[in-house]
């Protein structure tokens, strides 16, 4: 099992995806079609290190879509395995988070292996033409938990924000880029691709 970033190679095209909210609202790419940016995250609901951050994450999102990144948030995982990822309880999650992105629902897990997703969080962002600009760490804070060494860094989105901001500014993307790190993805049985 793989627990950080593919960190596949910059400039690749965003796939395109038709997805389902809690509600049952489909999402495509051509909904972002008039960001500045586009902020694909795959995240899920049990995840300590995605719970770890989410509250700054949720703020990030906000604060940028105001500067014209757009934000959206993809379950993956088996929810047979892990019912807390269920679409159900990803509502639930986005409601008392107050996600002002959609958060959408991948129950084939073809959308993750088109982004070479591996873990959650796992980060990708793309520039107003959809040429992946930045995957990577949101920070380099990490939860203390029995499987893995935590830090007492605070969750600041530091190297996220420093993409951002360049990414709006029409600056080179920043390098070097730190794989994210997080608990890995949970495929089907007989669903994982070579790096699951």
């Amino acid at each position: 099992m793989r627990f950080e970033s593919m960190m596949p190679e910059l400039g690749q095209s965003a796939p395109d995806f038709a997805l389902p909210d809690a509600s049952g609202r489909i999402y495509t790419l051509k909904d972002f079609a008039n960001s500045r940016g586009l902020l694909v995250a795959f995240i899920c609901n049990h995840c300590p290190f995605v719970m770890h951050l989410l509250d700054e994450f949720v703020a990030f999102a906000a604060e940028y879509k105001a500067k014209g990144l757009a934000t959206v948030a993809i379950s993956s995982n088996d929810v047979e395995a892990y019912p807390d990822d269920s679409p159900e309880r990803m509502g639930e999650l986005a409601k008392s988070r107050g996600f002002g992105f959609p958060y959408l629902y991948d129950e084939s897990q073809q959308v993750a292996k088109a982004y070479e997703a591996a873990c959650t969080p796992d980060f990708f962002m793309y520039d107003k033409d959809l040429r992946l600009y930045y995957r990577g760490q949101f920070d380099g804070s990490r939860p203390s938990i029995p499987q893995a060494a935590g830090n007492t860094l605070p969750v600041t989105g530091e190297d996220m924000r420093k993409a951002a901001d360049a990414l709006l500014a029409g600056k080179p993307a920043p390098s070097p880029q730190i794989a994210s790190r997080g608990c890995s993805l949970k495929w089907k049985a007989g669903n994982a691709p070579t790096w699951g």
